[in-house]
């Protein structure tokens, strides 16, 4: 593994700020962050950038429909995006904002440069255009004639005076670079589709504007100054101006871009405009676009309509920012499109994190605690463990390369490869039965060998999972740091002893996630209920007062429970047909499976919460919840004193 400093820049889009930050946006964030991250330990000087697109006709149509000037509403929608990324603890170096000053001095300066070789001309366009995607289409690309191909939305025709690039003059040379830059484009299979999308020939591109006026004027000594730039080339140069282009030139030694991560719909303006333009400016091509898919709920496409749309923050604050983080870099292959449900939320966080990961810790805790008072020396585990050794430095030998070839899936498989070869060996070499034998110096090796493969890997994860990290870090008495990573990755060498310090348990088991879905749909307000919150009584905070008016939004009815059966797999849910009245029996899923067993509720009454939105549990409808009473001596059904008819409505 080969660990020269050199300039490593990473870039997301800039975020358009029509609308709240959502999970394909964190997604992008995230892996940015793990990459600027990994970066910063490994010894390279970085450099991270995000941000937000704020220009452009939609923004200026969706600022009126709110009563607000263009400025207002992209302060506001900006604002959000920051304050989630900060919440997120994202290590950006600079947020930009297209709205910027120095930003748009930098466009001007490169529209002016590119003017001046020839390679903007002044012309008429007429085309359909589609105000959603900023984008113009020809007659044969559209739907029906009509409709766009992106988003699906009615087009206009506009005709309207305009500056062109020439971005047929770069044609060749694009295709030169696609060939002789075999990775320009990540994943590599993405890449046939623009080149195919070149070869089909390239049309001059229009890149301003006279029918709004919400961007960036062109420069003075154009002098045309109805015409404002087209929202691609403005947003596009954000990734030059950042760094100082055409005001203070200071940070554009990290030019060119290590990684510049876009989501796949964008992928063609990243990957034909863009370098275009860069040609045009004589500035060196990044060295890799990565193109990441689009994340689906439950196997469905998100949407509003359906309230099946995942807001990251909630998820965040219900199963912990470095869990999402985790599971968002290892769920799916970089470029492929990710699934998003909570099971494999949940199993992710029980197995990956509270098993291998967690529970390794838990038991260096333990083990060193009981026999060494907590002390680790490492002068015997290549005398007694030299194959074990050879096998995790082998595993972690190229894992940078995984890294930087936008492979973090894998990149998180071979770490878990290494953990499996540590808990493999706490089972084949038995430390406990070494004590009994008097071969302490066996026992000891064992152990230093499991705190030295934890720390090796807490090294490589820290990237991913920076809180929890820095516990596993603090329990091993090291310091997350590149001369660390030079000492244990790089030079392949061992803690020569240690303290071990007891921390909390780090990925507490969730035992059952019930849906409260009386009006709630997002998994943010899941109830989680974990082992260690069964140990640990919270103080209660005092209810909160609602009117009577509120109350009664929810209807609550008398339920006869007329089937009854246990849900395969879980160790909570109970499977209820429950007769309502209503002609036929509602399905709910109930968590009293340790109270109640399915025989004595046939036939009992029960109240029912009856206006909830239908919600999946385990993959099976639930069409209304139980009440129930809970304290120290377990749960009971709120039931009617006396018999009722099903259906009474309760007040």
């Amino acid at each position: 593994m080969e660990n020269s400093c050199k300039n490593v820049y990473i870039t997301t889009p800039i975020y358009y700020v029509n609308d709240v930050a959502h999970i394909g946006h964190a997604y992008t964030t995230i892996i940015a962050d793990m990459l600027a991250r990994y970066s910063r330990l490994v010894g390279h000087k970085t450099f991270f950038l995000t941000g937000t697109d704020e220009h452009g006709q939609k923004i200026a149509q969706s600022a009126e429909a709110r009563g607000k000037t263009p400025k207002e509403y992209a302060d506001e929608v900006s604002g959000k995006f920051r304050k989630l990324w900060d919440d997120f603890d994202i290590s950006y170096d600079k947020f930009i904002r297209t709205t910027d000053e120095e930003h748009k001095i930098g466009v001007q300066k490169a529209f002016e440069t590119m003017y001046n070789k020839g390679d903007i001309y002044k012309g008429e366009y007429e085309g359909y255009y589609c105000v959603s995607c900023e984008t113009f289409f020809t007659e044969k690309q559209l739907v029906d004639e009509e409709f766009c191909p992106d988003c699906g939305k009615p087009t206009n025709i506009v005709k309207e005076e305009s500056f062109f690039f020439k971005l047929s003059k770069y044609e060749d040379r694009l295709l030169k670079w696609y060939e002789e830059k075999e990775d320009c484009i990540l994943p590599r299979s993405k890449k046939n589709e623009i080149i195919n999308f070149v070869k089909s020939g390239l049309k001059d591109l229009s890149i301003s504007r006279t029918s709004f006026d919400w961007g960036v004027k062109l420069p003075e000594s154009i002098n045309e100054p109805k015409h404002v730039m087209y929202v691609w080339l403005d947003a596009l140069l954000n990734y030059i101006t950042a760094l100082g282009y055409g005001t203070d030139e200071k940070n554009m030694e990290y030019w060119p871009a290590k990684i510049q991560l876009v989501g796949k719909d964008i992928l063609r303006f990243h990957s034909i405009y863009w370098p275009a333009f860069l040609m045009s400016l004589d500035l060196p091509l990044p060295d890799h676009i990565a193109a990441h898919g689009w994340w689906t709920r439950d196997g469905e496409k998100m949407s509003k309509s359906k309230g099946n749309v995942v807001n990251p923050k909630e998820v965040a604050d219900a199963y912990g920012l470095d869990a999402f983080r985790y599971f968002m870099l290892r769920e799916v292959p970089f470029g492929q499109d990710g699934d998003f449900s909570q099971k494999a939320l949940i199993d992710r966080i029980n197995s990956d994190l509270g098993n291998d990961l967690g529970n390794l810790l838990n038991r260096i805790s333990g083990m060193s605690g009981k026999y060494f008072d907590f002390k680790i020396n490492s002068k015997d585990v290549k005398k007694f463990h030299q194959k074990e050794l050879d096998e995790v430095n082998a595993i972690l030998e190229n894992v940078e390369d995984y890294i930087y070839n936008m492979q973090l899936n894998r990149y998180l498989e071979d770490i878990w490869k290494v953990l499996t070869i540590a808990n493999k060996a706490i089972g084949d070499y038995e430390p406990w039965a070494k004590m009994k034998e008097g071969k302490d110096d066996e026992a000891m090796a064992l152990v230093a060998l499991i705190t030295n493969v934890m720390a090796k890997v807490a090294l490589l994860l820290d990237s991913v999972m920076p809180e929890k990290i820095a516990k596993i870090a603090k329990s091993l008495g090291i310091n997350i740091d590149t001369d660390t990573y030079n000492k244990l990755i790089v030079n392949k060498e061992l803690i020569p002893e240690t303290t071990i310090t007891k921390v909390e348990q780090l990925f507490p088991r969730i035992e059952e996630v019930l849906l409260e879905q009386a009006k709630v749909t997002d998994v943010s307000k899941a109830e989680v209920e974990t082992k260690s919150s069964k140990k640990e009584q919270k103080e209660e905070e005092p209810d909160n007062l609602i009117t009577i008016d509120k109350f009664f939004e929810t209807t609550l009815k008398i339920g006869t429970i007329v089937e009854a059966q246990e849900v395969p797999k879980s160790k909570k849910l109970l499977k209820l047909q429950v007769d309502l009245a209503e002609g036929k029996n509602r399905q709910i899923l109930a968590g009293i499976k340790e109270f109640y067993s399915p025989d004595e509720l046939i036939g009992t009454q029960a109240c029912v919460v009856a206006n909830l939105k239908p919600a999946k549990l385990m993959g099976m409808v639930s069409e209304g919840m139980l009440l129930a009473a809970r304290d120290e001596n377990g749960l009971c059904l709120v039931r009617p004193e006396k018999a009722k008819k099903s259906g009474t409505k309760i007040s």
